[in-house]
């Protein structure tokens, strides 16, 4: 097979997982805490004989997180909350600590806040944060003190990877924080009673995937070409 049609594979499947991300983008449009992917697009090169000659073909695998803050939404819940700032809350799941920006929480039976798949919010010290039975005048300062009747009970936790490019999604909002440990992000503030939009730009994206759609279709008509300038050369050999 020519080189040019291994090339423009490489191309090809770029661009489909490109626009896999893009869908995904569109389809979170409206998810809560929820923040937008991308491809990186590299060039790898391999040499291809002794004469030092090489191949550059198109290498998709990279993909870039968009941290931009999006803007929040009032809702009044008492447990809905929306972050100002980089940080994220932390919550436990049964894979490890998770982060995310979804902060519409739920009290359980016990008194813990939860998320609606039932992970429960951490606090400062990546306990669950619980609230005592038959507490009232629940209120949640801007530096996360939750307090129950004027009193301080918890401290609920806002957390920032270390580095942020090393982290990975785990399911719609919750992301991977990778190993290192956490540390407090303490310039981001909570509004208690928002929730944080996606930062997804729904004409942005639809834009992306008409572009993405025009240059598959360039590259399938480029490997239908070249396929069909082997077949005749073979043909034209053969005769």
């Amino acid at each position: 097979m020519d080189n040019a049609i291994y090339a423009s594979l490489t191309r090809q499947s770029g661009l489909m997982r490109e626009m896999r991300v893009i869908a995904n983008n569109i389809a979170n449009a409206q998810t809560t805490g929820f923040r937008r992917e991308g491809v990186i697009f590299a060039e790898y090169l391999s040499r291809t004989g002794p004469d030092g000659n090489g191949l550059s073909m198109a290498d998709a695998r990279g993909r870039v997180l968009d941290l931009t803050q999006a803007g929040l939404t009032r809702t009044g819940g008492a447990f809905d909350l929306g972050l100002e700032g980089d940080g994220f809350f932390a919550v436990e799941t049964p894979h490890g600590t998770r982060l995310t920006r979804a902060g519409a929480f739920i009290p359980s039976a016990e008194g813990e806040l939860m998320t609606a798949d039932g992970h429960r919010l951490l606090d400062s010290g990546l306990v669950p944060v619980q609230i005592p039975p038959g507490a009232t005048d629940v209120a949640i300062a801007p530096d996360g003190t939750l307090s129950a009747g004027g009193a301080p009970v918890a401290e609920i936790g806002i957390f920032a990877p270390r580095d942020p490019a090393a982290m990975l999604r785990q399911g719609g909002t919750l992301f991977d924080p990778g190993p290192d440990p956490l540390d407090s992000a303490w310039a981001t503030r909570i509004q208690q009673g928002f929730l944080e939009d996606s930062n997804v730009d729904p004409i942005a994206e639809i834009s992306r995937m008409i572009e993405v759609q025009r240059a598959y279709e360039l590259g399938q008509t480029l490997l239908d070409r070249e396929d069909r300038r082997i077949r005749d050369t073979i043909n034209a050999m053969t005769r």
